[in-house]
């Protein structure tokens, strides 16, 4: 039970440390943050059920026969769509949050972030 505790803790530290440095690296203002958030939170919850979906549906793709494949690489396409539909809807609606500039620089400082974060686990671990 601890641990599950303390992997929350973490979980909420981690989340915690992203809008930070986002919040920091898009220049958010306060109004913008208010916004840009539950729509930011919304989006990657959707995305990540999405991605999973593609995840599940690649489990057993050695085992397929050629129809099944054919069916695979189907639906792994219509998932793929849906993900790209997602995306186009997601910058429209926080463009009319946050400018453009910031819309396009989003994408960068999620890398930067996830960047920022494997240099500090790297940098923890004993040699």
């Amino acid at each position: 039970m601890a641990q599950e505790e303390q992997r929350n803790y973490d979980k909420e530290k981690l989340q915690s440390a992203k809008v930070a440095f986002i919040t920091q690296r898009l220049d958010l203002t306060p109004v913008q943050a208010e916004k840009f958030w539950p729509a930011y939170n919304q989006h990657n919850k959707e995305k990540r059920n999405l991605m999973r979906e593609i995840d599940l549906l690649g489990r057993d793709a050695e085992k397929l026969n050629n129809e099944q494949a054919k069916a695979f690489l189907e639906k792994k396409f219509e998932v793929g769509q849906k993900i790209l539909d997602l995306e186009k809807d997601f910058i429209k609606q926080i463009t009319k949050i946050i400018s453009p500039v910031q819309a396009i620089k989003l994408d960068d400082v999620n890398k930067d972030f996830a960047r920022h974060i494997y240099r500090m686990q790297r940098s923890k671990k004993p040699e």
